[in-house]
């Protein structure tokens, strides 16, 4: 009941800081170049990340350095809930799926702060989207993709996509992996579950507890080469959270 009631007040906090942040953006945003209105997308992105950590309750245990080159950052997938993580600790822009957009507030939110949208059934759209992570990347920007197309609560990775990989090696191009899991298995988004019941249930709690580990860039011409050591190396990782939790 307590978690319920816990739950339910962090989400009216959360919608309501969103809405009105995203609200009064969108009307400043008339009187902005377009320029200026992307660079204070950022910002805002930035402060309202930040600040939603702390609304949810969130427990981030970080080990290695954060990457200070630009590449294609690699990580596993659980939730929705990761991007967030990672752009809370640096600037990079996400890949996500289409669908993502027309969620309320958060879909508003993607779109003003430069997610890389994708329809994954739609080979054009895969097309455009490749091409728009080499523009991000030769812009000196980063790019987060979870190549696992999908999230699991398997113990470690499902199957990598290639196709990020290739993209890499094209333009030369680090790949830095990321691993990422939470305490509570059941805090994973998958299948069938819904927005509200996961947000109630996941962040119900006093802390939400995730591990991430960012590791040094790779760097190779070769794409198989690059999909197998990421593979690996986050493989390990979450083999690694999974037994620190359960000592």
């Amino acid at each position: 009941m307590l978690s319920s009631l816990i739950g339910l007040l962090r989400l009216i906090v959360f919608v309501l800081f969103i809405s009105i942040l995203s609200f009064s953006f969108y009307i400043a945003s008339f009187f902005m170049s377009e320029k200026a209105a992307q660079k204070n997308a950022l910002y805002l992105r930035d402060f309202i990340l930040k600040v939603v950590n702390k609304i949810l309750g969130i427990r981030a245990i970080i080990t290695g350095d954060l990457p200070t080159t630009s590449g294609l950052i690699i990580a596993n997938h659980r939730s929705y809930f990761d991007p967030i993580l990672i752009v809370t600790h640096m600037n990079a822009f996400p890949v996500g799926k289409k669908e993502v957009a027309s969620w309320p507030l958060i879909g508003y939110l993607c779109k003003i702060s430069g997610v890389i949208f994708v329809e994954r059934e739609c080979q054009n759209s895969r097309d455009m989207t490749c091409q728009k992570i080499k523009q991000t990347i030769n812009e000196g920007h980063s790019v987060i993709n979870f190549p696992e197309g999908t999230t699991t609560t398997l113990p470690t990775t499902t199957t990598f996509n290639y196709g990020s990989f290739r993209t890499a090696t094209q333009i030369k191009a680090a790949i830095i992996p990321v691993a990422i899991d939470y305490k509570i298995g059941t805090d994973a988004f998958v299948g069938d579950d819904t927005f509200i019941p996961h947000f109630l249930k996941c962040f119900g709690k006093r802390t939400t507890e995730i591990k991430i580990t960012y590791f040094p860039p790779i760097f190779s011409e070769d794409a198989d080469y690059l999909l197998k050591t990421s593979k690996d190396i986050i493989d390990a990782e979450l083999i690694r959270f999974r037994k620190e939790w359960d000592n």
